[in-house]
C-alpha cells in the first residue's frame, strides 16, 4: 500500500509545508551564492540572514498558510482551487517579505533582510514544490486505487465543467467502482482531444468506441443538453444493454458539493421528456400575487403540484380542497417542510355538497379557482356511470355557478384528451362539463376557461407507477394492446401550462396543450424494463391482456369538426369547439343528474350520448345503444 487510507492531520500538513519552505530557502541561497560554503552563505554580514532574514520569512510563509487554509484541504482530493488557494498564499507572503526586506534597508540600517533574488527564486522553488508533493501524492492515490480489482468502464457525457467535476469525483471516491474511458460530446472539433488524460469522443463515433473500449455505464453530466441528443443516446444504451446515469443539475447538489451517492439511474422521464418551457415568470407573478385562490382536488398528482407552483407565486391565500383526508394531510405536511410563508390553508371538502362548496366560497371569497377534482380512471366510470355524472359533472356545475355567483375572476376547468371524441364515460362526462363552463361563460362577469391535456408521467393511475410495481414484483408487465398509443407530459409541465393558460385566458377558451410525439405503450414497457437493469422475456414477460372497456388505441386532443388558433405560447394553442346555449346544457345536465340519482346506468349513458352526439362507446357495454342513435 503505497498511502494509507486515514487523511494526514493538518498540523502534519502544515509542517509539512513549512519543510519545503526552508528547503526551497536553502536552494535559493545555493543558486543565488553559486553554491559557495554552507557555512559561509549564512554569516553574510551584509544580509544577517540568520539572525533576521531566514526566521521572518518561515514566519511570514507560515502567517500566511495559517490565513489562508493551505493545510486545511485534503491533498489526494487536490483540486484546481487548491492550486489558486496556495498560488495566492505564497504571492501574498512574497510581497509582505519584499515589503519588510525594503522598510529596513530604507529606514532603519540600508542593510536588506534577503537578496531581492533569494525572494525570487524561493517563491519560485516553495511554489513549486507545495504543487508538486500534492500532484504527486494524487497521482499516487489515484493509481493505486486503479489497481484495485476490476473496474466497472464508464463514460462520462459532457466535457465541460460537470463532466469534469463528475470523473475528479469518481476517481477519489473511497469506494471507487468506475473507470473513466472517455468523455462523450457532441462537439465535432473536440473530437480526439485529450482533458484530464481522458479522450473525448463525438456522438458519431460512440458507437465504435463502445464495443472497443467494452464500456458498461454511461454517465450523463451535462446541464442542458439538446432533448434529442440525450435521448438517442439513451436508446443506443439501452439497444446496447448499457447502463445510464445522470448526474442532478447544480442547484440540487448538497451545500454545492457533488457526492458518488447523488448519482442516479436515468428515469423514463428522461426519455420521454421535453425541452423545459419558458415561462413568463414575472407576468404570471403579477397576475396571481397577492390573490385568494382555490385549487380543488388538491391533493391529486395535478392539484398537488398546481398547489406547489401556485405558493411560489406569493398568492395571498392558496385553499388546498379535497375529500381525501390523508393525501391532503401529507400535502400539508410536505408544504410545511418547504416554504416559509404559511399562506395556504387546508379544507376537506366534497364538491358534489353543494351548502359545504358555498360556504367556502363565503368564507375565503376566491379570485381564482382552479378545478382538478374529477374521476378520471376510465375502466372504473364506465362501471360507475352514476358517481363519475356526480363528482365530475355535478361537482363540476356546482363549483362553476358559485365561482359566477362570487364573482370569481377566473375559473380554470382541468379537462382530459379523452374529451375528444369520447368512447367512454369518463371522457363524456368532462365533455359536457367543458360544455357547460363554456355556455355560462357567454353570461357571466367569471372568466371560465378549460385547458385540455393528454397523459401525465407518474400521475395517480396511470402506467409509469403501475409498471414500476409490476417490475418490482417481478412481472409480468400487462399492456392492453400492442398498438395503443399515448400522449405524455410531465406533471410539472402540464401544471405550467395550466398556470399559463389561466393568465392568458379571457373566458369561453378551451386550450389544447402540445403534447409533442405520441409514443407506444408497450414501447414504454420495454424501456422500463432495460433501464431496470433487466431483460425482457429472460427476467420480465410483458402480457397482452386486450383493451379494457371504454379504451381508446389512441387519443385525440380535437375532433375532427374543430381547429386550433395559435397563442403566444408555442406550447398552447385554442381549439375551436361547437358552442351550446347555456338554457339548453342546462336542461339537458339536469335530466342527466336526475338519472344518476336515480342510478339508473342505461338512461345516464343514453342521455350522455343525446348531449355528445360524437360519443360513441369502445369495448363497452354500453355500445348496443350507439345503433339505436
Amino acid at each position: 500500500m503505497l498511502l494509507p487510507e486515514r487523511y494526514l492531520s493538518k498540523g502534519v500538513v502544515f509542517l509539512i509545508d513549512l519543510i519545503l519552505t526552508f528547503i526551497s530557502l536553502i536552494m535559493a541561497y545555493l543558486i543565488r551564492f553559486d553554491f559557495i560554503d554552507f557555512y559561509e552563505l549564512f554569516w553574510i554580514k551584509e544580509y544577517d540572514s540568520i539572525v533576521w532574514g531566514v526566521p521572518i520569512l518561515l514566519s511570514v510563509r507560515a502567517l500566511s498558510y495559517l490565513l489562508t487554509k493551505t493545510h486545511m484541504g485534503v491533498i489526494r482530493h487536490f483540486s484546481s482551487a487548491d492550486v489558486e488557494k496556495i498560488f495566492l498564499s505564497i504571492s501574498y507572503g512574497t510581497i509582505l517579505i519584499t515589503i519588510i526586506s525594503s522598510c529596513r534597508y530604507y529606514f532603519i540600517d540600508n542593510i536588506s533582510l534577503l537578496p531581492k533574488s533569494v525572494i525570487i527564486i524561493e517563491y519560485l522553488g516553495t511554489l513549486f514544490l507545495l504543487l508538486a508533493i500534492r500532484f504527486l501524492v494524487k497521482i499516487i492515490y489515484l493509481e493505486r486505487n486503479k489497481a484495485k480489482g476490476n473496474k466497472e468502464k464508464v463514460l462520462i457525457y459532457g466535457a465541460g465543467k460537470m463532466g469534469i467535476i463528475t470523473k475528479n469525483t469518481l476517481e477519489r471516491d473511497a469506494k471507487n467502482k468506475f473507470q473513466v474511458c472517455g468523455f462523450i460530446d457532441d462537439n465535432l472539433k473536440k473530437d480526439g482531444m485529450m482533458i484530464e488524460r481522458v479522450m473525448i469522443i463525438h456522438t458519431k463515433s460512440l458507437i465504435k468506441q463502445i464495443e472497443k473500449l467494452k464500456i458498461e455505464t454511461v454517465i450523463i453530466a451535462i446541464k442542458d443538453p439538446k432533448i434529442d441528443n440525450k435521448r438517442d443516446l439513451i436508446n443506443l444504451c439501452l439497444e446496447k444493454e448499457i447502463n445510464v446515469s445522470t448526474v442532478p443539475s447544480l442547484d440540487q447538489w448538497i451545500n454545492g458539493d457533488f457526492n458518488t451517492k447523488q448519482i442516479q439511474k436515468i428515469k423514463i422521464d428522461d426519455l420521454l421528456g421535453r425541452k423545459a418551457i419558458e415561462l413568463d415568470k414575472k407576468h404570471i407573478k403579477n397576475q396571481i400575487e397577492n390573490k385568494c385562490i382555490l385549487i380543488t382536488g388538491a391533493a391529486g398528482s395535478i392539484g398537488s403540484e398546481i398547489s406547489r407552483q401556485v405558493i411560489q407565486y406569493k398568492a395571498k391565500k392558496v385553499i388546498l380542497l379535497d375529500q381525501a383526508e390523508s393525501p391532503i394531510y401529507e400535502l400539508n405536511q410536505e408544504l410545511l417542510s418547504v416554504n416559509k410563508n404559511n399562506n395556504w390553508e387546508v379544507v376537506i371538502g366534497d364538491i358534489t355538497r353543494e351548502d359545504r362548496m358555498a360556504n367556502v366560497f363565503n368564507v375565503f371569497k376566491p379570485d381564482l379557482v382552479f378545478h382538478a377534482a374529477a374521476y378520471k380512471h376510465v375502466p372504473l366510470m364506465e362501471l360507475n356511470p352514476a358517481e363519475a355524472i356526480r363528482t365530475n359533472v355535478l361537482g363540476t356545475r356546482i363549483l362553476a355557478t358559485l365561482a359566477h355567483k362570487f364573482n370569481v375572476e377566473k375559473f380554470v376547468f382541468i379537462s382530459t384528451d379523452k374529451a375528444v371524441n369520447p368512447t367512454n364515460v369518463m371522457g363524456a362526462s368532462k365533455r359536457i362539463s367543458e360544455m357547460f363552463c363554456q355556455s355560462l361563460n357567454k353570461s357571466s362577469t367569471t372568466n371560465f376557461i378549460t385547458t385540455r391535456f393528454g397523459n401525465v408521467l407518474g400521475s395517480n393511475g396511470s402506467v409509469i407507477p403501475l409498471f414500476k410495481k409490476q417490475i418490482e414484483k417481478g412481472g409480468p408487465i400487462t399492456v392492453t394492446h400492442e398498438n395503443v398509443t399515448r400522449y405524455f407530459m410531465t406533471i410539472p409541465e402540464a401544471c405550467q401550462l395550466v398556470i399559463e393558460a389561466c393568465v392568458m385566458g379571457n373566458g369561453g377558451e378551451i386550450f389544447v396543450f402540445d403534447m409533442g410525439e405520441s409514443v407506444k405503450i408497450i414501447d414504454l414497457a420495454k424501456k422500463m424494463i432495460k433501464l431496470s437493469g433487466l431483460e425482457i422475456n429472460n427476467d420480465i414477460q410483458i402480457k397482452v391482456t386486450g383493451l379494457r372497456p371504454g379504451e381508446k388505441m389512441y387519443e385525440e386532443l380535437l375532433s375532427d369538426q374543430e381547429n386550433t388558433i395559435e397563442t403566444h405560447h408555442p406550447k398552447i394553442l385554442i381549439g375551436k369547439v361547437k358552442e351550446v346555449e347555456f338554457k339548453a346544457i342546462q336542461s339537458l345536465i339536469n335530466t342527466l343528474i336526475t338519472f344518476s340519482e336515480n342510478q339508473d346506468n342505461d338512461s345516464i349513458v343514453k342521455q350522455m350520448k343525446d348531449i355528445v352526439p360524437e360519443f360513441l362507446s369502445n369495448n363497452s357495454d354500453f355500445s348496443k345503444f350507439d345503433a339505436i342513435k
